[in-house]
């Protein structure tokens, strides 16, 4: 983060805000994630006004608290709007210039005292969406260089920061709100679909929370982790359309039901890949590829190797090593060391021999996964 000169003028020329504007609108345009959003929004703010510090405060309206995922040398805090300058702002929609903040009766001293920050002004204003309503508080700390003052004209530039921080704020929180939607409909699809199978009740859950620790152990971005442990659940979502005489019979497959039973790998792929919603996109790809076998003996295409997507060699690791590791209608589970043996077997067989190092290497922490959401064994069918 760039820091403010002592020498800087105190008021910005027309062509320096400008300029300080635009560095930003682009950034900010192209910024999906609402924390790093945060950032250069108070940034911004920050920089515009000459301040040490800039707070963007989001409000929830349902609790009535004021908080924030990011403050210049703070950690994410929440604060109540009956309390503090920025809670003043938010219930009484109106900016404040405060000057001596330790003669002002709304001023909470009690965050100066934790942090060991001293502060000497503020600047707080509300920041509305596209219908006028209040979403949150743009506060500035700290004119700089010291000893100067918040001035109305600072006032007036930090609204600039505000106006475009209402905007950007409310597409980021509608597309926030899209994707939670989305990540509540596949983990509710994916429990639908493994009830119907009669699998155990935390069995999307593991084989999600396994898929993170792959990812993470493998060495994947922070956001394709992310998006496969959102993904992963609805691997076997293509079994609803698997008949329950195929799907639920309790002994063998024959040749022809077996045939049956591997297409819903496809089905599954069918139902989501027309999505241009990157979850459900990767959910079809996970679909489609969780079965196939690094020495490409899998199914439903035969691919091989690295030509089979990390998300779907993962999967298929995680997946096998639940059903394994616990209880199903079919069979007990397996001890801890028969799975480690099998895994073994099967590295540069079935599985990626780096996932196998991998899991090997994490075995305690994926067994801390499986102890966490565990099971009450279902009764075993005679």
């Amino acid at each position: 983060m760039a820091k403010n000169s002592k020498n800087k003028p105190l008021t910005a020329p027309p062509n320096e805000l400008l300029k300080t504007i635009f560095s930003y609108v682009g950034r900010i345009a192209d910024e999906r994630d609402i924390d790093q959003l945060l950032i250069l929004l108070a940034d911004m703010g920050r920089d515009l006004i000459s301040a040490d510090r800039c707070t963007v405060w989001l409000l929830n309206r349902k609790t009535d608290e004021l908080w924030s995922r990011v403050a210049h040398g703070l950690d994410r805090i929440t604060i109540p709007c009956s309390a503090g300058i920025a809670g003043c702002v938010a219930m009484t929609g109106e900016s404040l210039i405060i000057n001596d903040p330790y003669h002002d009766s709304r001023f909470d001293k009690d965050v100066d005292k934790k942090t060991g920050y001293h502060t000497r002004n503020i600047l707080g204003l509300p920041i509305h969406d596209g219908e006028g309503k209040i979403i949150g508080v743009f506060q500035a700390i700290n004119k700089m260089p010291e000893p100067q003052a918040f001035s109305e004209q600072d006032l007036d530039h930090l609204l600039l920061a505000a106006t475009y921080t209402g905007k950007a704020l409310d597409a980021a929180m509608l597309q926030e709100e899209i994707e939670a939607t989305q990540r509540e409909i596949i983990f509710t699809l994916a429990e639908t679909g493994e009830l119907r199978s009669k699998e155990t009740g935390f069995h999307v859950k593991r084989v999600a929370e396994f898929c993170r620790l792959f990812a993470e152990k493998h060495g994947l971005s922070a956001d394709e982790t992310e998006l496969l442990r959102l993904s992963s659940p609805m691997h076997d979502i293509g079994k609803i359309a698997i008949p329950d005489s195929i799907l639920l019979k309790p002994g063998k497959l024959t040749p022809e039901e077996w045939d049956t039973m591997k297409t819903h790998t496809t089905l599954g792929h069918e139902m989501l890949k027309h999505s241009e919603r990157r979850l459900l996109k990767a959910a079809a790809l996970i679909a489609d590829e969780h079965h196939e076998r690094w020495d490409g003996t899998g199914y439903p295409s035969g691919k091989k190797g690295e030509a089979i997507h990390i998300f779907g060699r993962i999967t298929a690791m995680s997946d096998v090593f639940d059903a394994l590791a616990n209880t199903r209608v079919y069979k007990p589970a397996w001890e801890l060391e028969r799975i480690v043996e099998l895994f073994k077997e099967e590295k540069g067989h079935q599985f990626d021999p780096k996932l196998v190092k991998v899991f090997l290497d994490n075995l305690d922490e994926f067994v801390k996964i499986k102890e966490t959401y565990k099971d009450e064994p279902p009764a075993m069918e005679s």
